[in-house]
């Protein structure tokens, strides 16, 4: 089984930053646009696993939701990593509030109690509208891309409630993520 843990989001939310990504989507279609039912926050991806391990994963998000209560974090604001010029992913931010933070850190630890190795990046909240394989897009579509980004006006409240275990399948179509279990976060 394909893991991950993420932070999904309401299908009206999810529906609303895809239309406004509609503007990216016409400019570049091209690239590796993420379908509306896979968007999401990634928080940690943890590979091939067996039922056994998700099981046991499913059991250490059960115990960090538990010291963590629901986080507002605000969506808006899109960009590209590493920049435009050299896209791999383009994305939509999410507002890096100190709350989320401590939730992502108390998930990388409670992965690593299992025997998942420490992601040594920066932990950078977003969203991914898309993937960019080399030579996808032009210099002048990248350039275009970035313009029409900064117009993109979209802002969005959200309340995050639970870590979701999720298994991927790769198929024809794409990737299909299939909810494994959710651990849920009080709220206040």
């Amino acid at each position: 089984m394909r893991l991950f843990l993420a932070i999904n989001i309401d299908p009206e939310v999810r529906r609303a930053v895809v239309e406004a990504a509609a503007p990216l989507r016409a400019l570049a279609p091209k690239l590796g646009w993420v379908r509306e039912p896979n968007v999401h926050l990634t928080l940690k991806f943890l590979g091939e696993h067996s039922e056994t391990v998700a099981g046991e994963v499913a059991a250490a998000m059960q115990r960090v939701a538990e010291r963590h209560r629901a986080v507002d974090v605000e969506l808006g604001g899109v960009g590209a990593f590493p920049n435009f010029r050299r896209p791999r992913v383009v994305w939509m931010g999410v507002s890096p509030a100190p709350k989320l933070e401590l939730l992502h850190h108390d998930v990388e630890c409670a992965a690593k109690e299992l025997g998942f190795s420490l992601d040594g990046r920066p932990f950078r909240p977003h969203l991914t509208l898309a993937r960019v394989k080399p030579r996808a897009a032009a210099a002048p579509t990248l350039r275009a891309l970035e313009g029409a980004a900064k117009r993109i006006d979209y802002t969005q409240e959200i309340v995050i409630n639970s870590v979701d275990l999720m298994q991927s399948e790769l198929g024809p179509g794409g990737s299909r993520y299939r909810l494994l279990s959710s651990a849920q976060l009080p709220l206040g």
